[in-house]
């Protein structure tokens, strides 16, 4: 009798090679599934950050556009001295006067108030009054700039080295303005603007 030289697999060489394969899959889907989670947490960084400058740098361009002059808190803006003047400071508001462009030949000096509404910053705006009576706030145009937002600070100091204080003296003229933003368990890098002299 003649046996042949040409066998097949055991079965305990089947079930080992299909444990070894299924383990390779496993790794593979698991690799898989953690790159798909790190593109998805790196999304929302680079949003995280997106909205972090835009909403940073049109404050900082808004603020920057006050200069220090006379009238009421010893600021103006750059050609409106003789009119009313609007800046304030508060806790967990700030209040300031700006000149805005919209477009070719629109836009105007408009009172800019940023504060914390609920859990959210809001930006809400009015046209500048000939007199110093403004509208109630909440009549007014607003935009969310901040959603998630669990904490928001305003500071200023008159001095480079001096205290930051958060209650507002009419009479002292502010040099820096300091924003905290606190949104989703982190703080933005505080927003720190010099006031035109």
């Amino acid at each position: 009798m003649r046996y042949s030289q040409d066998r097949g697999f055991t079965l305990v060489e089947v079930l080992v090679g299909t444990s070894v394969l299924t383990l390779v899959l496993l790794a593979t889907v698991t690799g898989l599934r953690t790159l798909a989670s790190s593109q998805v947490a790196l999304d929302r960084v680079a949003e995280r950050n997106d909205e972090l400058r835009s909403v940073s740098s049109f404050l900082r361009d808004a603020l920057e556009s006050v200069t220090l002059g006379r009238g009421n808190g010893g600021l103006s803006l750059g050609g409106l001295a003789s009119g009313p003047t609007f800046f304030e400071v508060g806790g967990d508001y700030l209040l300031w006067g700006a000149r805005v462009r919209i477009g070719e030949g629109t836009g105007g000096d408009y009172v800019l108030r940023v504060a914390q509404e609920d859990e959210q910053l809001v930006l809400r705006w009015q046209r500048q009054p000939p007199n110093e009576i403004l509208n109630p706030w909440n009549n007014t145009q607003a935009r969310s700039l901040v959603d998630n937002l669990e904490e928001f600070s305003v500071n200023y100091r008159r001095e480079p080295d001096g205290p930051w204080k958060e209650e507002w003296d009419r009479l002292d003229t502010p040099g820096w303005v300091r924003l905290r933003v606190k949104q989703a368990g982190r703080f933005w890098p505080d927003l720190i603007v010099r006031l035109a002299g």
